[in-house]
């Protein structure tokens, strides 16, 4: 048993009991992050947030702003279907609008079930439930969801091997300590059409893959789950979504069967597309590291100042972006504050920021999102050459 004993005297205002049981097997080394905090920055820094909350008497959790956007992404999401079930209309109309469910879709993923299955979303427990729920009709699973990004991703940020968010198979190279390929020179020309299939390999396979795998390893957020009911919930609601989304369809929608299936892989790509190269602004860049282990399983930063290292924010003063993006432009204060929601973190974003710079650490961030996807392919273009020459 890994217990991140480390990780939580270093985060003592966050909620990481999820990270006290996890079981990493298949001989994977566990990792550890640096105790030492010398000039004690995670505590100055935490210390700084909370007196922000309680000096404007303000909980860290969602308030009316995400209520309202909460309604308006599930009508972005939910209102179209229900039009294309009801109305008769031109067919280019009808697959216009899987493209704006597309973009509900990752609406939805971004600002609702993000937060919920962070436990930000409300103060009440039993509403966090029900908002991270709604993955369930975004074709993903909680079980899953939590053990990959709340466990996975937050506690191994940009570690090859650990962060499944590295591993795209041997596809993609996403860091210089992946295998290199021959083909992986045109990446940067071809991962962009592969990053629309993010949402429908959730639908499909790898929600399956996942279970089995996390199952397997014994990993979880919190208490080990049973194994049984979590298998029945995920094949049920897999029926349930297929039953939603091409069943309904095909019963209610006076066209061919493979025009369903033409929509329903529009609004997954739709959605994927914009929801994969989010997650890659923040941590795929040229900015960002990525970082392997000592011998030991040691990594020389605690897991606070890792975080600097490793992510990046883009785009931070455009209104849009941070409305939409549910706050994931706001990477590096998502990643030291996940139980903060996303409402606030453009007022605390100053605060860490500052706070980085007095104690000489990093605080990465791109001006636009132009800049920051530019970041991301020039980086691609990077990692796809042959390694021998790359280091020349």
């Amino acid at each position: 048993m890994l217990i991140f004993a480390s990780l939580r005297l270093q985060t003592p205002a966050l909620n990481y009991e999820y990270f006290t049981h996890i079981n990493m097997m298949n001989a994977r080394q566990a990792v550890r992050f640096s105790r030492r905090d010398p000039s004690n920055f995670f505590k100055t820094l935490n210390s700084r947030v909370n007196q922000y909350f309680k000096e404007n008497n303000i909980k860290k959790t969602g308030n009316w702003k995400l209520h309202l956007k909460t309604a308006v992404m599930f009508l972005l999401f939910l209102a179209p279907y229900f039009v294309l079930l009801t109305v008769s209309m031109n067919q280019w109309l009808q697959l216009l609008l899987t493209i704006v469910i597309g973009v509900g879709m990752a609406g939805v993923g971004m600002n609702v079930m993000h937060d919920g299955n962070h436990g930000s979303y409300s103060s009440r427990k039993w509403l966090n439930k029900i908002m991270g729920a709604s993955i369930y009709i975004l074709a993903g699973n909680v079980y899953n969801w939590k053990v990959q990004h709340n466990v996975l991703h937050h506690t191994y940020t940009n570690i090859p091997g650990h962060d499944e968010d590295l591993d795209a198979g041997r596809i993609i190279r996403f860091s210089k300590h992946s295998e290199w390929r021959r083909f992986h020179k045109f990446q940067h020309y071809y991962s962009v059409f592969l990053y629309g299939l993010l949402t429908l390999n959730w639908a499909i396979t790898t929600d399956f893959k996942q279970m089995r795998s996390y199952m397997k390893r014994k990993l979880s957020y919190g208490k080990f789950p049973n194994p049984t009911k979590e298998w029945t919930i995920l094949i049920i609601t897999k029926v349930i979504y297929l039953t939603i989304w091409i069943v309904l369809p095909l019963l209610f929608i006076d066209i061919a069967w493979w025009k369903i299936l033409i929509g329903f892989f529009a609004m997954h790509y739709t959605a994927g597309l914009i929801l994969s190269i989010i997650f890659q602004l923040a941590h795929i860049v040229e900015e960002t590291d990525t970082v392997v282990p000592d011998e030991t399983g040691s990594i020389k930063n605690t897991w606070a100042i890792h975080q600097l290292f490793t992510t990046t924010n883009f785009s931070t003063r455009n209104k849009l972006v941070n409305w939409f993006t549910g706050g994931l432009n706001h990477q590096v204060e998502h990643h030291i504050f996940p139980n903060i929601s996303h409402v606030h973190y453009d007022k605390i974003a100053e605060i860490v920021k500052e706070t980085a710079k007095e104690f000489n650490l990093p605080y990465h961030e791109y001006r636009t999102t132009r800049q920051a996807i530019i970041s991301h392919f020039r980086h691609l273009r990077e990692l796809g050459k042959r390694p021998s020459i790359a280091m020349q």
